[in-house]
């Protein structure tokens, strides 16, 4: 009975750390998969070494010692996570094509609830936010590993720098200088582009544009659509290299390659600290809707910059808890209203 519960005891307070853990991995590896997968590595190892764990510091940062050892690790290959807009130009729509990419090509999209953990502080909250969006996350994927690892305890998670340099096995001079290459690196590489001014609660303007964009998305309206585009507005869909700018070729495309959309049905989620919907299309085989993307949503001075659309449904409807078939609508809750 002793043994079982302190076996309980240490599972409950390992799993506690599970969400911010998964936030950590989420941004060092920008797969929400591999993420999931380098956390359940990370207690398995903490699970079967806790006996040598002296205490010498808290077991939170035992634990983000280990996680970054295995992050590291699967890092070691070199594989960088990016966008279509990373690796090509834009495509003129004339020219467009649907040309597919492997799936370890790809920045993922993540739920806020797998990565961001409750906390009482609204800055706190507003940073951890912030930290998961897209563009954040894409350009950490340029950092070499360990300037990654650096840059996320010390500007994200507010770590000292010697506390970093205690779990790195550094110097402290080591970090600092490290964490300063990193600044110049994301600097650089995000440039002018925004990621949007989203504020953390979604205020009065933001919800109302994005409920004209429900409107105009599934009454397939291009007019009321190209209103709510930045004239320079984006649209990617991996796995497809593809991706749009300007509101011409974004609703020109929604109107010819992607014209089976029209009569679609969108239900909001939480994805990656920003507005975000789960897209079903009509299915004209067997009737009602089926997924076609999650879709994530960047808003900059009251228009839309950002149309972020993820095709892979067989794996991110299940990671969000969304049905495989609608025949009605959905609900606020993510699940498809049941008849009485």
């Amino acid at each position: 009975m002793g043994d079982g519960t302190a076996t309980a005891d240490l599972d409950i307070r390992l799993e506690k750390h599970r969400v911010e853990l998964t936030g950590y991995c989420y941004r060092m590896l920008g797969s929400s998969f591999e993420a999931e997968d380098a956390v359940q590595d990370t207690l398995v190892r903490a699970w079967r070494s806790y006996e040598k764990f002296e205490g010498r510091s808290s077991l939170r940062s035992w634990l983000y010692r280990i996680a970054t050892n295995v992050c590291l690790d699967m890092l070691a290959a070199g594989n960088k996570r990016a966008r279509p807009m990373d690796l090509t130009e834009a495509t003129p729509l004339a020219q467009a094509a649907l040309s597919p990419r492997p799936d370890h090509t790809w920045l993922e999209p993540v739920p806020d609830a797998r990565v961001l953990p409750s906390v009482s502080d609204p800055a706190e909250a507003a940073v951890a936010k912030e930290s998961v969006r897209l563009a954040f996350v894409a350009a950490l994927q340029k950092l070499p590993p360990k300037q990654r690892a650096v840059l996320i305890l010390r500007e994200v998670l507010a770590w000292r720098a010697s506390e970093v340099a205690e779990l790195l096995g550094t110097s402290v001079a080591s970090v600092n200088s490290a964490l300063q290459r990193a600044r110049t690196t994301l600097a650089e590489s995000r440039g002018q582009e925004t990621d949007g001014d989203v504020s953390d609660t979604l205020d009065e303007e933001q919800r109302k544009l994005l409920d004209r964009y429900v409107a105009a998305f599934e009454g397939y309206d291009m007019a009321a659509l190209t209103a709510l585009l930045h004239e320079d507005a984006i649209m990617t869909m991996p796995p497809f290299d593809l991706w749009l700018r300007g509101t011409g070729d974004i609703t020109g495309f929604m109107t010819t390659i992607g014209a089976s959309c029209a009569g679609s049905r969108l239900t909001p989620v939480a994805v990656n600290g920003l507005p975000g919907f789960a897209h079903y299309k009509p299915d004209p085989d067997k009737g009602g809707f089926t997924p076609w993307a999650i879709q994530v949503l960047e808003i900059s001075q009251g228009r839309l910059v950002g149309l972020h659309c993820f095709l892979d449904t067989a794996r991110w409807f299940p990671l969000f808890g969304l049905p495989l078939d609608l025949e009605g609508p959905l609900d606020l809750e993510g699940k498809a209203d049941e008849d009485e």
